[in-house]
């Protein structure tokens, strides 16, 4: 695997700590992962929508079922793979995960096999989408060569063990012959007169076996009438479906541009044929591909066919085909095509738009059908069209999908009446999920604007008796129907940049409430999540000196905190706000400090007077000795460095006995004393 790619996993566990301890296993092995976390149903949407993951982590104990989370990852529509974190494997558990759609399965228990379980999945997956690449590529590749083939004048054959494979038309045309039927496993020496046969088969000889020979032969060519011409033959090699072949060109004059443009177009109706819509239709599946979002494929038919030819006759039919043609042609954009797909079936390919402007289009087109009038000789009649088609996306990027998409959808407006309409979302999820962000996004900047933010407290307990008061700041925001978890609104004020704004606020109240208990004699400590947004805000440092000049607080009242993974990757601007900020007085942590492959290291260019050990390592803390031992010694080095450790995420008393063995400075955890309101 590419060491810079980074994997985009989604944990679907029972608990936090399970989805910590492979992140912490990855990272451990040198693996960038960017993980989110959805622990019931309800999450899932918001979290692929927000993060879309490569992977699914999924834990069939995490009480969410498999057949419903299935249809949430279709409903997404976007290729992922689904891996199961189970504890054993027999011939029941593969069967039924594997039944219901888990493409790998990975033992807890193993970390060597989990993670080439994981390292399996994302390569099959990047080599899936690739291959979709390639397929579109080798598609555009073999309708260009198609094209060039059969748009040549020259007579071009592809030859293999002397008998004929492949054939374009100006061939079959030189040497008389109605279709290609009537040419294939003809040996190519019947075409070639009897005074060249045997410098024509020693030529192919040769260039079967690979040996040097001529590229050009003079010769007198046989028709299958037996008339002859006379013409100079060119070989070369080449391959057709997989297999070595020769190919033989008679050369002639150019195409002429026009002729082929003229060859390419529906004699009744000036649209394109169906040949060149076909590869207009190749073409968007292509650009769909490689990401170009907004086309859509429209197969257009006027109401009633059969029953307007009956009553009109069979002699007005063109003239009304080509009539309900131009009306279709009039609302084209440039960049737009449109053709004939069978004898009454419009195809349209619209170019790029929003959905919008698609159903707009639609629209307009179907108005202008039906309030028309159509003059046929001593007949005017009034027409509607039923239009069916799908959007093009990533996931339907298959022309022959596309086709049977967009037929489907048109058979289904038909059966609802006349002048119908039914369009196909790929996206139709997805885009409901777009709506649904937006409607977070609202509550997001009301929240700011109306002090819709709850703060809450949770003691950070000392074991070694320091003095004073320590918790840590946990934020929530009042939603329409109670308060809302950081989890579920956090991803989406980062994506569109309002974490600044949010940490401006929690740190504001946070140095009200400092202050409030300074003046009351109290001594507290309170540590504050900080995002990396403000991290490299330039403006933070000069609102946040202003703030502390303001409120007067004795140094390191305030500590701020920050992963070590995010410290990691914004080193430099890190560095320069943690010396700024600790010149106002503030203080600094380290969160999930030791998921690094050095972590230490990171302490000499960061100083941080606080370690909040990686909160893996206390999951069934009694149970690892291990885990014991790693604590230990990252207590020990930081005692040397003049560090303080935090231990996050106790639950239960054991753990707490143990961390104080470990030589830890502060515990915290639901276990020691839940989150309180911040008054």
């Amino acid at each position: 695997m590419n060491n810079d790619a980074v994997i985009k996993i989604l944990f679907l566990d029972k608990s936090l700590e399970e989805a910590e301890q492979v992140i912490s296993l990855l990272r451990n092995a040198g693996i960038a992962v960017r993980p989110s976390r959805a622990g019931e149903l309800a999450q899932v949407r918001p979290e692929l929508e927000a993060h879309d993951p490569d992977l699914v982590l999924f834990d069939p104990q995490s009480g969410i079922a498999l057949r419903e989370l299935m249809g949430e990852l279709d409903a997404h529509g976007r290729d992922l793979a689904l891996v199961a974190l189970v504890d054993r494997l027999d011939n029941q558990i593969v069967a039924e995960l594997s039944g219901g759609g888990v493409r790998g399965m990975a033992l807890r228990t193993h970390p060597q096999q989990l993670i080439a379980v994981l390292l399996r999945e994302f390569e099959s997956l990047r080599t899936r989408r690739q291959v979709r690449l390639l397929e579109a590529a080798l598609r555009e590749s073999e309708r260009r060569c198609d094209a060039l083939l059969d748009s040549s004048t020259d007579p071009i054959a592809y030859v293999h063990d002397g008998m004929h494979v492949r054939a374009n038309r100006a061939y079959l045309e030189t040497f008389g012959f109605e279709t290609l039927d009537d040419l294939l496993g003809l040996p190519v020496l019947d075409l070639i007169g009897t005074a060249d046969t045997d410098a024509f088969k020693q030529l192919l000889r040769a260039h079967a076996r690979g040996e040097k020979a001529d590229t050009t032969l003079t010769l007198s060519a046989r028709r299958a009438d037996a008339s002859t011409f006379q013409a100079t033959a060119e070989f070369s090699h080449a391959t057709f479906e997989g297999e070595p072949c020769l190919q033989i060109v008679f050369r002639r004059q150019q195409v002429d541009p026009a002729l082929l443009e003229q060859l390419q177009r529906d004699p009744v109706t000036g649209l394109y044929n169906r040949g060149r819509l076909l590869e207009c239709i190749d073409e968007a599946v292509t650009h769909a591909a490689k990401g170009t979002r907004g086309q859509a494929l429209l197969l257009i038919e006027p109401d009633h066919w059969q029953d307007i030819v009956a009553n009109i006759g069979l002699g007005q039919a063109d003239e009304l085909l080509a009539a309900f043609a131009e009306r279709v042609r009039r609302h084209l954009e440039p960049d737009d095509a449109a053709g004939m797909l069978a004898e009454h079936t419009l195809g349209v390919v619209l170019a790029p738009r929003s959905d919008e402007a698609v159903h707009a289009w639609i629209d307009t087109l179907q108005q202008t059908v039906a309030s028309g009038i159509f003059d046929l000789g001593t007949h005017s009649i009034t027409v509607t069209a039923s239009i069916g088609g799908s959007l093009l996306g990533e996931r339907n990027a298959n022309a022959e999908l596309l086709l049977g998409q967009a037929s489907q959808a048109l058979r289904s407006a038909q059966t609802q009446g006349l002048g119908r309409v039914e369009l196909h979302d790929p996206a139709a999820r997805e885009k409901a999920e777009e709506e649904r962000e937006r409607a977070w996004l609202e509550l997001i900047r009301e929240a700011l604007a109306r002090n819709g933010f709850i703060l809450y407290q949770q003691p950070v307990i000392s074991l070694q008796d320091a003095e004073g008061e320590f918790a840590e700041i946990l934020l929530r925001m009042q939603g329409p129907q109670g308060e809302v978890l950081p989890g579920f609104f956090l991803p989406i004020a980062e994506k569109h940049g309002l974490t600044v704004a949010i940490d401006r606020w929690v740190i504001d109240r946070a140095l009200d409430a400092l202050k409030a208990r300074e003046m009351q004699g109290v001594k507290t400590t309170f540590f504050v999540k900080l995002a990396a947004a403000t991290l490299q805000d330039e403006a933070t440092l000069p609102w946040l000196a202003e703030r502390m000049a303001r409120a007067r607080l004795r140094h390191g009242r305030l500590v701020l905190e920050t992963t070590e993974s995010k410290v990691m990757t914004l080193l430099r601007p890190a560095q320069a706000f943690i010396a700024a900020w600790k010149g106002m007085g503030g203080g600094f942590a380290l969160e999930q400090f030791g998921s690094g492959l050095n972590s230490f290291q990171l302490l000499r260019h960061v100083d941080a007077d606080y370690l909040k050990i990686d909160r893996s390592y206390m999951a069934q803390l009694p149970r690892h000795p291990e885990h014991q031992q790693k604590i230990t010694e990252i207590c020990q080095q930081a005692r040397e460095l003049g560090k303080l450790t935090i231990a996050e995420w106790v639950e239960d008393a054991a753990s707490t006995s143990l961390l104080f063995a470990c030589g830890v400075d502060f515990v915290q955890g639901n276990f020691l004393q839940e989150p309180q309101r911040l008054d």
